[in-house]
This record gives C-alpha cells, sequence and structure tokens, in this order.
C-alpha cells in the first residue's frame, strides 16, 4: 500500500473516531440553527454514532409544544459513499427510518411520523388559538432537502379532527399532499370524509414564506354550530362558504 493511502485510511479512521466520540448534544446545536430554534433535542444520551433524547418542536416563542423520544444509530458503511447514513426511530417505533446526509443534501425515506394536531398550530400560528384535537399522520415517501432545492414527496392526514370551540366533534378526516420539485412545494388539500368539507392547494418557494388558498363548506345542519369556528380563521362568503388564506 503507497504512503498517501495509508495517510487517507488515518486520516478517515481519526475522522470516524471522533464522530464516534462526540456526544450527542452537538446535534442540538445543528437542529437550532438549521431550523432557527423550532427544533431542538433535549436530554441526549449517548453519542454522533449512536444515542437517544427528545425532539422537541417549538413553537415562534421559543416555547416546546410537542416532544417525542428519538433514537439514532449510524450505519458506516455508507462512509464509503461519501454519505452519513442513520437509522431514526421516534417514540420507540419498531419501523425506524433512513436519514442520508450528503455534501448535496438531506434525504429522508420511508417514514411514518404520529404526532397531535396540536402540530398544526405550531406550523401555522393562526390555527394555535383554535385548540385543535385529533392525530396528525405524516408519511414521507422521499424527501430531499438541498441548499436550494426540495425534491420527493409526502402525505399528511388529520384523523378525527377536531376543535375545543366546538362540540361537533369529529370535523372530518383530511389529507394534505405535497410534492416538492426543484424550488418549489406544492400542497393540496382534501377532505376524506365529515361535515366541514375542507380543500385548497398552496405553494412554497424557497427564499419566500409559503401561501395556502382554500375553501371550506359546512353542511346545512351544521352551520349554526361551525360557522363561528370558522370565523375565527376564514372570510364567511355566505350560504355556509367560507374562504381560508394563509401566508
Amino acid at each position: 500500500m503507497k504512503r498517501w493511502q495509508l495517510v487517507a485510511l488515518a486520516l478517515g479512521a481519526y475522522a470516524i473516531g471522533i464522530i464516534a466520540m462526540a456526544p450527542a448534544s452537538l446535534i442540538d446545536a445543528g437542529l437550532e440553527q438549521a431550523t432557527q430554534g423550532r427544533l431542538r433535542l433535549s436530554d441526549s444520551r449517548g453519542t454522533l454514532w449512536s444515542g437517544n433524547g427528545q425532539l422537541e418542536m417549538r413553537d415562534r416563542f421559543q416555547r416546546t409544544a410537542v416532544a417525542r423520544s428519538v433514537a439514532w444509530r449510524v450505519l458506516p458503511l455508507y462512509f464509503l459513499r461519501g454519505q452519513l447514513r442513520c437509522e431514526v426511530a421516534l417514540d420507540q417505533a419498531i419501523k425506524p427510518f433512513p436519514v442520508t446526509v450528503s455534501p448535496m443534501q438531506i434525504e429522508v425515506a420511508d417514514a411514518d411520523i404520529n404526532l397531535p394536531a396540536s402540530t398544526l398550530g405550531v406550523g401555522e400560528p393562526k390555527l394555535a388559538p383554535l385548540g385543535l384535537t385529533g392525530d396528525v399522520l405524516l408519511h414521507v415517501t422521499r424527501l430531499a432537502i438541498g441548499r436550494a432545492s426540495i425534491d420527493g414527496d409526502a402525505v399528511l392526514q388529520w384523523r378525527g379532527a377536531g376543535s375545543s370551540f366546538t362540540r361537533v366533534s369529529p370535523l372530518g378526516d383530511y389529507e394534505l399532499r405535497f410534492d416538492g420539485a426543484g424550488t418549489t412545494v406544492r400542497a393540496t388539500l382534501r377532505t376524506l370524509q365529515g361535515p366541514l368539507q375542507l380543500d385548497g392547494q398552496g405553494s412554497w418557494t424557497s427564499g419566500s414564506r409559503p401561501a395556502f388558498l382554500g375553501s371550506a363548506r359546512i353542511a346545512p345542519e351544521q352551520q349554526q354550530q361551525l360557522s363561528p369556528l370558522m370565523r375565527m380563521i376564514a372570510a364567511e362568503r355566505g350560504d355556509g362558504s367560507f374562504e381560508l388564506q394563509l401566508k
């Protein structure tokens, strides 16, 4: 083996050793910087190589809104491909999902994540005062996020939707589908079932704020009960119809 190959091998082994011994708490600093403090890792144990902790989603006031236990394990074989890949499990899930980091992008694939409906209020502050209830199920088929691009698709379902401001429960089941290509992500909302019919479309382009325009239609027998709720976030158009704009 040539001298330069020995040097490269030694440097590679040294780098792996640093990763193996570096504390897991370093992940929190990276998350804070990448998400402007909206995602944090607390109570971390272990190393960058293998560890666990509490993954916190925080609102714009830096208050913890949702916390989930998380565990990860780096797969060293992918170092040979110039990638950092780890298996991630949320809430001790039986099926972990892969997260791959390369110099060009971060990729998540085949991920199923369950969250409370209050998470929607963290993503869109206008929804936070509604006291949303139900279960949010997020399935990521593939999502690759680069420095100026995003590619892939994901589906978010809100099951058993409800609000603390109305006795009508559930309001329905809804699906929000995301499709990313290049610098733009497009979202399509549809109603699966329920007395409150929601649909709409939105988009987000790198460097700008997300924009969404939707409509809501209330069944005649539920208009008296549900109209006050919709007036909190949408413009009334008459005959049980409302226009919802988020941006």
